[in-house]
């Protein structure tokens, strides 16, 4: 072989030896040098977190659905960060609301809780929305009384939820036994305070035309509601001792 030519092989062959060097490095399946796989505590997105942890119950962009939603700006300015966290994080026993941290059996970090507090407030919480009014504060200061809740009931709710709150032309009943086994004092009371506004129930103030409930009146509506599951108990236990 003349020189020449053989000389033209070897370079010839170096350039196909680069060449497939190249394309193994971006074939289908080969990760490129400076990537990385993301431990799964270690993702902090706030859109993947809500949409894999929260939007089945909450909804999509914390609309609502089987849950209140989060993207309420109402629950938002009552409820503050450590409020949201907490219940994030451990739960509500007893209830349909299961712990997320990791240190109450759940899967999430403190860091990923936190991120999805953040992302909650960031997105979707409105400073101004409750700019001139005083709401009920979210939690009670002090126990409800169920004989007032009854006379509350009557004037505010009672045209939507029916007599005795056994639903009505325009809502369904909240003294059925199953949804109130399924839900916290608390979150009756948040749900009076904030509403459902994708199901069409008002906050605290429409209730009745210019005619907001008090933080007193929340409180003994919540009792007279929290009584009626306390009855429901007693009457099923009754049963269940007639039938032994």
């Amino acid at each position: 072989m003349k020189p020449r030519a053989f000389f033209i092989g070897i370079c010839i062959l170096v350039w196909m030896l680069a060449a497939a060097c190249g394309t193994r490095a971006s074939a289908p399946g080969q990760p490129p040098e400076n990537s990385a796989v993301i431990p799964p505590a270690k993702i902090l997105d706030f859109d993947f977190l809500y949409a894999r942890n929260c939007a089945g119950c909450h909804g999509t962009d914390g609309k609502g659905g089987a849950a209140i939603g989060l993207g309420d700006p109402v629950y938002l300015a009552i409820a503050d960060d450590a409020t949201i966290g907490r219940v994030t994080g451990g739960g509500v026993p007893g209830t349909a609301m299961p712990a997320f941290a990791q240190h109450s059996g759940g899967m999430l970090t403190d860091d990923q809780i936190h991120a999805i507090v953040q992302g909650m407030r960031t997105r979707w919480a409105k400073p101004d929305a409750l700019a001139g009014v005083n709401p009920p504060p979210y939690a009670a200061t002090s126990p409800g009384n169920p004989q007032r809740g009854a006379a509350v009931y009557g004037t505010f709710c009672s045209s939507c939820h029916g007599d005795g709150g056994r639903g009505g032309k325009s809502a369904s009943s909240i003294v059925d036994a199953s949804y109130l086994a399924l839900v916290s004092d608390q979150n009756l009371r948040t749900t009076v305070i904030a509403g459902r506004p994708e199901l069409g129930a008002p906050d605290w103030r429409g209730d009745v035309a210019g005619k907001p409930l008090s933080a007193e009146q929340v409180s003994d509506v919540v009792a007279w509601l929290a009584a009626q599951r306390d009855n429901l108990t007693s009457s099923a236990e009754r049963q269940a001792g007639g039938i032994r």
